[in-house]
C-alpha cells in the first residue's frame, strides 16, 4: 500500500513539472515572437539570417535615359551582411529583423557613363526631392530664404548667374557658407540656343571662373536661362565637365502668385525625385517655410542636386 502511494506521489510530481516545463516554454514563446523577434538557437541563427537574406537581398537599378526624363540616376541595391547582422543578434541569441546589418550594392554604370542628355529628375522611386534656385536679380530676399533654410535644416541648390555673381560676391559667399550647393546659370541670362558655339562656351566657363574665385571651387551643374536647351548646349556643359540640369516642377513664382497658390501649385505636382524650380521672390520669401513644412508632412527629404542625384538610398 505504501509503495502505491508512492508511486502515485511520484506520477504528480512528473505531471506537475511537465505542466510546468510546457507553460515556460509557451510563454517564453510568445515573448520572443512579438515584435518580430524569434529565438532560435546559436547553431540555427545564422542559418535564419541567410534564409531572411533571400528575400530582404535587392539588386541595384542602373541609371538609363529616360524617353521624356532623360538621363536618371540609378539606386544602389542591398545585400545582408550575414557576419555583422549575427554579431548584432548573438548576444540574445535571437532573430531580430531590426538589427540586419546591410551593404550596398552599387550599379555597374554611373550617370556620367550615359550619353549626353539633360537630367530633370532623381530616381523616381527615392523619396526626395530638391529645391532649385535660379539667380539673377531678387538680392533683398535672398537673406530671408537662407535664414528660412538654414532654420529647418534645408539645403538648396543655387544656380547664379556669372554678371550677377561678379556684382553681389557678399552673397554668393553667404549662400556658400550655408553649404548650399552652387551651380552656374550662364553669364548674362541668354537663350543658351540661340548663340554660336563659341559664346555658349563663353557664357559658361566665364561664370565658373568667377564663381572660383569667390567659392575656390568650380560648378560642375549647368541650369540653362529660362530651360532653353538643345544638343549642342548639352555637349558644351558636357565638355566642360558639367551636366546639364532643367526642373519637373515649377513655381512659376516670377508671376507673383500668393504664397497659397505657389504652395498649392508644388504640392499639387511633386512626386519621389523631383526637382522644385524657385528664383529669389517675394512668393518664396513669405511662403517657402510653409512650403518646407508641406513636402516633409508628405514624408519626403529635401536635399541638394547632389544628394538627390546620388544612387544612395534614403
Amino acid at each position: 500500500m505504501k509503495v502505491k502511494l508512492w508511486s502515485i506521489v511520484l506520477l504528480l510530481f512528473i505531471l506537475l513539472s511537465l505542466s510546468y516545463a510546457y507553460y515556460h516554454f509557451f510563454t517564453m514563446h510568445t515573448i520572443m515572437s512579438v515584435g518580430n523577434i524569434i529565438s532560435v538557437s546559436k547553431e540555427d541563427l545564422i542559418k535564419k539570417i541567410e534564409h531572411e537574406a533571400k528575400i530582404l537581398n535587392e539588386a541595384p537599378q542602373e541609371p538609363y535615359i529616360d524617353r521624356v526624363w532623360k538621363k536618371t540616376p540609378g539606386l544602389n541595391g542591398r545585400k545582408v551582411n550575414i557576419q555583422k547582422s549575427y554579431q548584432n543578434m548573438k548576444k540574445k541569441n535571437q532573430y531580430d529583423e531590426s538589427l540586419i546589418v546591410f551593404d550596398d550594392v552599387i550599379p555597374t554604370k554611373a550617370l556620367e557613363d550615359l550619353p549626353p542628355s539633360p537630367i530633370f529628375r532623381g530616381h523616381p522611386e527615392k523619396q526626395m526631392v530638391a529645391l532649385l534656385i535660379n539667380v539673377s536679380w531678387g538680392n533683398e530676399y535672398i537673406p530671408t530664404i537662407l535664414k528660412t533654410l538654414d532654420k529647418h535644416e534645408v539645403n538648396a541648390t543655387f544656380f547664379i548667374e556669372g554678371k550677377w555673381a561678379k556684382e553681389n560676391a557678399d552673397l554668393v559667399r553667404m549662400i556658400d557658407e550655408k553649404n548650399h550647393v552652387i551651380g552656374n546659370h550662364a553669364y548674362s541670362h541668354p537663350d543658351m540656343t540661340k548663340i554660336s558655339q563659341s559664346e555658349k562656351i563663353q557664357q559658361i566657363d566665364k561664370t565658373n571662373h568667377i564663381l572660383e574665385a569667390i567659392t575656390g571651387y568650380r560648378p560642375t551643374w549647368f541650369a540653362p536661362p529660362s530651360g532653353s536647351y538643345n544638343d549642342s548646349v548639352v555637349r558644351v556643359a558636357l565638355d566642360l565637365q558639367m551636366e546639364t540640369i532643367l526642373w519637373t516642377v515649377d513655381t512659376i513664382d516670377w508671376k507673383n502668385p500668393s504664397v497659397s497658390v505657389m504652395i498649392n501649385r508644388v504640392m499639387g505636382n511633386i512626386h519621389p525625385g523631383a526637382t522644385i524650380l524657385m528664383h529669389p521672390t517675394e512668393s518664396i520669401a513669405l511662403g517657402l517655410e510653409h512650403l518646407i513644412d508641406e513636402i516633409k508632412h508628405e514624408k519626403y527629404k529635401i536635399g541638394t542636386i547632389e544628394d538627390l542625384l546620388s544612387t544612395n538610398r534614403l
